[in-house]
């Protein structure tokens, strides 16, 4: 029997590990706040490491900044890790963590869908899903 061998031109293109990083934030400096806030760290990288088909992306985190109502600095770092492609979705406790208000919560979610990036809001139960979760179509058709 002879045997042939073949030539493979190119391999199956695979699906991208389906990167997943946490936003946690608390509204409060006191103790207990600051407690809630490592305890929502860990869980969410448990959470994110324990899930098949995910990498873990990290955990971004915001701690209260006495006077300051705008510094958020992990949250702008989340955002810029998003833009450089390094992020398909971002879990969240709820929306008010997430957001101070409906604007920057509108804004925020539209930029990130439109990076293709999912957002999952566990509280409220709500996935804003970007088009990496849906079906592929011809984007110009």
């Amino acid at each position: 029997m002879e045997k042939r061998v073949s030539r493979v031109e190119a391999l199956p293109k695979l699906a991208p590990e389906f990167r997943v990083a946490a936003y946690a934030r608390v509204s409060s400096e006191k103790d207990a706040m600051r407690h809630s806030l490592s305890m929502q760290a860990s869980y969410y990288s448990n959470l994110i490491q324990s899930h098949p088909g995910w990498h873990y992306a990290g955990v971004y985190a915001d701690e209260p900044v006495s006077g300051t109502k705008d510094s958020r600095e992990e949250f702008k770092r989340l955002l810029e890790d998003c833009r450089a492609g390094k992020i398909n979705m971002v879990i969240t406790k709820s929306i008010s963590r997430f957001a101070r208000n409906t604007v920057t919560l509108l804004e925020t979610v539209r930029e990130l869908k439109g990076l293709v990036i999912d957002v999952f809001f566990e509280e409220q139960d709500i996935h804003c899903r970007s088009q990496y979760d849906q079906p592929r179509r011809n984007r110009h058709g």
